[in-house]
């Protein structure tokens, strides 16, 4: 019996009772926190680069970390929540990743700084694959409620660690140590509701039957919810790191481009809020695939061949497009009867899809690089929505993982 189905005596949600607004406070805390060793570096690589003596093979290494880390350590997590328990684990990756956002800050080693990050991703991954295995243990009735907080605190996480890490750096007299040591002080805040919660168990089951690992690689559905996160990711990380030079070689100043790069990641939040409430209104998701996919469509031809003037609109539209995040969550909890097949799924579909992520601004480089343009790098992205539109029809489609088989044409 999970914590909330004792509190509520036998309701179908679980927003009542003071264990239940604890975990509502812990997801929200926990989310928060999943991004802020990613986004954090970002803002101060050339003084960590400079003032560790990192080579240009280390830091492509450290911007490449965070996909190999989430996609592995993703892959594990449901054993490990099987054997150690879902509010045990999240306690342990959110002190981990605490651990390993003040390792880093202190260090003056390069590898070290590698190592350290490596352990900070590592509670973060955890976190990514046992908040929406949560969301449908404790809220199968509200779902699409706490998908909503949770992505929504997500976006705001991200967008902090970004937005903040320059001016706390500038304010300590230019120390990147310190600007990138607060963040660890935020991940021991959001361990303080998983510390108590962690003496209320729920009960834990295997994933097996129909959610094993080897029937996921048979899944069709499985590999659809893979390949549209997959793709929704690479979307999001080539346009995080080529936005503001695409803009630049628009005729855009340095200051506009970064100017238009922080509305398009404001932008996350209010998505963030609205896309998990409608989605899960209604059994089929297929209509709101189609809509991100005329979102993104639209706005990669006005950054493409439109006036350079409009490109703060377009790329805006790319930004409400990328609600294709927080709607491949909420597919999670959707394509899914059970807390223990969500995890599976989830492990599953944000492993690979993250391995698929991580080719994209590498191929993307490579492509600008060699033409000396963008119109190959537009064209790959044209082809990768597509391939989203195509799997995300089949991910949203009404029906679950366990009756697949049923379901099958």
């Amino acid at each position: 019996m999970s914590v909330l189905t004792h509190q509520t005596r036998g309701r179908t949600d679980g927003t009542t009772g003071s264990l239940a607004w604890l975990l509502v406070l812990g997801i929200v805390l926990a989310a928060l926190n999943l991004r802020t060793a990613v986004t954090s570096v970002g803002p101060v690589l050339d003084q960590i680069t400079s003032g560790l003596g990192m080579t240009a093979v280390g830091a492509g290494l450290l911007t490449t970390l965070p996909v190999l880390i989430f996609a592995s350590v993703g892959a594990v997590t449901p054993t490990l929540a099987v054997r150690v328990g879902e509010h045990r684990l999240l306690l342990l990756a959110l002190v981990v990743l605490g651990a390993g956002l003040l390792i880093r800050s202190m260090v003056g080693s390069a590898e070290v700084f590698l190592y350290s990050s490596a352990l900070a991703l590592s509670g973060g991954a955890v976190g990514n694959v046992l908040i929406p295995s949560l969301i449908k243990r404790h809220f199968p009735g509200r779902a699409g409620t706490m998908t909503t907080v949770y992505t929504t605190a997500l976006a705001v996480g991200t967008m902090l660690a970004a937005a903040a890490t320059v001016p706390i750096q500038r304010a300590t007299d230019g120390n990147w140590h310190v600007a990138l040591g607060v963040w660890g002080a935020l991940a021991a805040v959001a361990a303080i509701p998983w510390l108590a919660l962690s003496r209320s168990e729920p009960e834990r089951r295997g994933t097996s039957g129909g959610t094993g690992a080897r029937a996921l690689l048979r899944s069709r559905l499985a590999w659809a919810v893979a390949a549209y996160f997959g793709t929704q990711s690479m979307v999001a990380y080539i346009m995080f790191g080529f936005l503001p030079k695409i803009l630049t070689d628009g005729g855009y100043t340095t200051a506009q481009a970064g100017l238009v790069l922080g509305v398009f990641t404001a932008i996350g939040i209010p998505v963030s809020l609205l896309v998990p409430s409608i989605a899960s209104r209604f059994p089929d998701q297929r209509p709101v695939v189609a809509a991100f996919v005329v979102f993104y469509t639209v706005g990669f031809l006005g950054l493409w061949l439109g006036p350079s003037g409009l490109a703060w609109v377009f790329a805006s539209l790319v930004g409400v497009g990328m609600g294709s995040f927080p709607l491949a969550l909420t597919m999670l909890a959707m394509r899914t009867r059970t807390p223990e097949a969500t995890a599976a799924l989830s492990a599953f579909g944000q492993s690979v899809g993250y391995l698929i992520a991580g080719a994209g601004p590498l191929v993307v480089g490579v492509m600008h690089e060699s033409t000396g343009g963008w119109t190959l790098p537009f064209l790959l992205l044209f082809a990768v929505v597509a391939v989203q539109f195509v799997t995300g029809w089949h991910a949203g489609r009404p029906g679950y993982l366990e009756d697949e088989r049923s379901l099958a044409r």
